[in-house]
């Protein structure tokens, strides 16, 4: 279920003292919070009987554990159940929170809980937070077993994490809750306020994507909207009057930034002019700077299109000097004008991946000179070592193609740049055949 509210109880107080607030309000999302994993609303891809946390408690063998996902997913709630289910202290701090000293503090009462046949579950919120050293002092603790680690996160831990940290813990991936797992919390939401709610059918759909996948976020719309008093049911449109749609996650130096300019390249790579729009529109209305965006366009242009369309480029160039002369929003018509064009241009990658060979070849061979007959010969001494002599020109030649070599003497001659039979490069191709032809030919 969602990941709701983070504050767990005093580990410390004694069993059965009640929180000195138990009597205040509770928000609706630490009512719904559920009380075994069994209640946990989505994520069967970990929870599942054959999953890998399902395997792990029924075999008695939980080891330290990442939680990878966005906010409002279940991070804190799976945490926190999987202490109560094997019996072990929950202990949750915040890296944004702590540092050295409180963490030295959370190990001690772990050794001490230890020695008294008490284990502990250390739950580290936005572990990614916490630098190099912060994360090697845990490594000691988890050998050991003073401490099973459980940390969340929402960056991609292959970033952001240490190797040796990654190596000693499973990584869990938890995913945005789908449109059904939130009506099934919508239910149960309906069920603790025993009504349900004021809401027609496409405004209750409305208010589910609202939410955009994040547990917690829908319960406290849904909070607001049972504080209303509405006679009848609300359509969408009063609905969207009274709440904010939720902005969507998007970080623009973090892992989403480039999960969504991927999705934009290979939707342009695959031909989609629609999907290519809808990237683009996703990444701008998550504030994206359009300059990047612009640049990233370009460079498609010349890996994906090359020249099986030479005009891809200028169409990106010039989108970019538009978007430069009239800003926003007008200039980001450019850019959607540009990345429709690149989708629908034929592609080829053969000048890319033919400079890719040619700088492996360069690497290996970097110290060949190139043969003597194509060097200039300035001086007497020059071409008294040969240099120029019997360089063929060219334009005198028959066909104006005189075959001769131009690789070192050394190397065998190679073929890096293999046109493909779409677009302008089919009459590349056709070139490209035709000179191959005759360079046999002079050779006979």
């Amino acid at each position: 279920m969602a990941d709701l509210f983070d504050t767990p109880p005093d580990p410390n107080a004694p069993a059965g003292t009640a929180p000195a607030e138990s009597n205040a309000p509770r928000p609706l999302a630490d009512r719904l919070r559920p009380h075994t994993l069994g209640e946990v609303i989505g994520q069967e891809q970990v929870l599942g009987p054959d999953a890998p946390l399902g395997v792990m408690l029924a075999a008695n063998a939980l080891g330290s554990l990442i939680l990878w996902g966005p906010p409002g997913v279940g991070k804190t709630t799976i945490a926190r159940l999987l202490a109560h289910e094997t019996n072990l202290h929950f202990v949750q701090i915040s890296a944004i929170f702590s540092g050295v000293p409180e963490l030295r503090k959370v190990f001690e009462a772990a050794k001490i809980r230890r020695q008294n046949g008490q284990g502990t579950l250390l739950f580290v919120d936005e572990i990614h937070r916490f630098n190099k050293a912060q994360q090697d002092g845990f490594l000691p603790h988890m050998e050991d077993g003073t401490i099973l680690l459980v940390g969340a996160t929402t960056e991609n831990p292959s970033f952001e994490l240490n190797a040796a940290l990654l190596s000693r813990s499973q990584v869990l991936v938890l995913t945005r809750l789908s449109l059904a797992d939130l009506e099934r919390l919508a239910q149960r939401a309906e069920k603790e306020f025993d009504r349900a709610l004021p809401l027609d059918g496409p405004a209750r759909e409305a208010l589910l994507e609202m939410a955009d996948g994040d547990g917690r976020a829908l319960l406290n719309l849904i909070e607001q909207l049972m504080a209303w008093k509405v006679e009848g049911k609300l359509n969408t449109e009063a609905l969207s009057k009274r709440l904010m749609k939720r902005a969507a996650v998007y970080d623009k130096s973090g892992d989403e930034h480039y999960n969504l300019i991927s999705a934009l390249h290979k939707s342009i790579r695959g031909s989609d002019p629609d999907a290519a729009l809808y990237w683009l529109a996703r990444m701008l209305e998550g504030g994206e700077d359009p300059r990047f965006l612009a640049r990233r366009l370009t460079m498609m242009s010349t890996e994906d299109i090359g020249l099986a369309d030479p005009q891809a480029n200028t169409v990106c160039l010039n989108a970019w000097q538009t978007y430069e002369r009239l800003g926003s929003p007008e200039g980001e018509l450019a850019l959607a004008n540009a990345a429709v064009y690149l989708a629908l241009a034929p592609k080829s990658n053969a000048a890319y991946v033919g400079i890719k060979a040619a700088r492996r070849a360069a690497k290996k061979t970097g110290s060949e000179p190139p043969p003597k007959h194509i060097l200039n010969a300035p001086t007497s001494l020059m071409e008294d070592q040969g240099y120029g002599a019997g360089y063929e020109y060219d334009h005198d030649a028959p066909d104006g193609f005189s075959g001769q070599n131009y690789f070192p003497d050394t190397m065998k001659r190679e073929a890096y740049y293999l046109p493909v039979e779409r677009g302008f490069e089919r009459e590349l191709k056709r070139r490209t055949d035709y000179f191959a032809k005759l360079r046999e030919k002079r050779k006979g």
